[in-house]
């Protein structure tokens, strides 16, 4: 149980956010995805991306091992919506923040090689953890990413509504359920660890979430103690049968989406799904690098991906629009 004490001025300081951050949701979804007991809210979920991250995914699986504490992506990445941003905040992150999230996780043997020279700010490391969270966010999230951040801000708007009529309290009392009960002046959460929290004036930020785990969680600033935690509190419990986020999934639009690209070029969109350069374009669809070229500067141009300079290198990586007008075809 993990008690959460409240002084007046934090409860005037207490208020709601959309979002505990793309990236932070996308972190929890593989853990969601390895999980065998989840909600049957999720089952439609796992069934339909289970199996397709293979291991480009290793990077983001190694900083989430089965037991102990787990890397903070919104203290790291933030809590914007954008995958870009989210990257950009995490190759950005101080060295001091990073070692702070680092130093307590238990990494598999085979990991802590690679984990030291991430503490010790290697950016080969930390590239290759953008890139797995891009190639991640691009299975797990992606696809469904408007229809989540819809129902985020849907649950979002009942927060405030609840808040404009009857004050913080009500919302703990009407939203916080099952997970914690509100026992002025103490929010008593749900969790495995004892503790006493003292907001001490900081106040609170509520988030709802949708791949968190089936828990509340208490989100710090590990480098700025003065900055108000995050209750990052889930939406879709273990009783929930929303599956209207998964609709839709397992329809083919493969040859419509031939059709209007053409073959190639809607092969080479699919291939880029995840981030690669362009000879990698290349060898994933056969075609040689200057066609895959081509062809990857008539969809940038339509802005079905984006090209990013990393070093000598180039990363082709498919947009937000790309991701929407592939649908689910390149779920299979």
């Amino acid at each position: 149980m993990k008690r959460i004490h409240f002084t007046a001025e934090d409860l005037a300081r207490t208020r709601v956010a959309t979002t505990i951050g793309v990236a932070a949701e996308t972190f929890d979804s593989v853990r969601l995805l390895r999980d065998r007991d989840a909600s049957p809210a999720f089952r439609r979920w796992q069934l339909s991306v289970r199996g397709r991250l293979g291991g480009q995914a290793g990077p983001v699986a190694a900083l989430l091992p089965m037991r102990g504490p787990l890397l903070d992506a919104m203290s790291l990445m933030g809590d914007t919506a954008s995958i870009d941003e989210a990257v950009d905040n995490f190759m950005a992150a101080p060295r001091a923040l990073l070692r702070l999230e680092l130093e307590n996780i238990d990494f598999h043997p085979s990991h802590r090689s690679w984990a030291r020279n991430l503490m010790d700010n290697d950016r080969e490391a930390r590239l290759q953890v953008t890139a797995a969270l891009r190639a991640c966010h691009s299975v797990t999230v992606a696809p469904f990413w408007s229809r989540v951040r819809s129902h985020l801000s849907e649950v979002r708007a009942a927060y405030v509504g609840t808040m404009a009529d009857g004050g913080v309290e009500q919302l703990f009392t009407t939203h916080c359920g099952p997970f914690a009960r509100w026992r002025p002046p103490v929010l008593e959460v749900v969790h495995p660890h004892d503790a006493d929290i003292h907001l001490s004036g900081r106040g609170l930020v509520i988030a709802p979430t949708v791949f968190s785990t089936p828990q509340i969680e208490l989100l710090y600033s590990a480098l700025d103690p003065a900055q108000a935690p995050t209750l990052a509190v889930p939406t879709l419990s273990g009783t929930s049968l929303n599956t209207s986020l998964w609709e839709g999934i397992g329809e083919s639009t493969a040859q419509s989406l031939d059709d209007l690209l053409g073959r190639t070029r809607a092969a080479v969109l699919r291939a880029a799904v995840g981030g690669c350069g362009t000879t990698e374009l290349a060898r994933r669809v056969n075609i040689s690098p200057a066609t895959a070229s081509h062809h990857a500067t008539v969809l940038r141009n339509a802005h079905l991906i984006t090209t990013r300079h990393e070093g000598k290198a180039v990363l082709h990586t498919v947009t937000s629009l790309g991701i929407a007008l592939l649908g689910q075809s390149f779920l299979g």
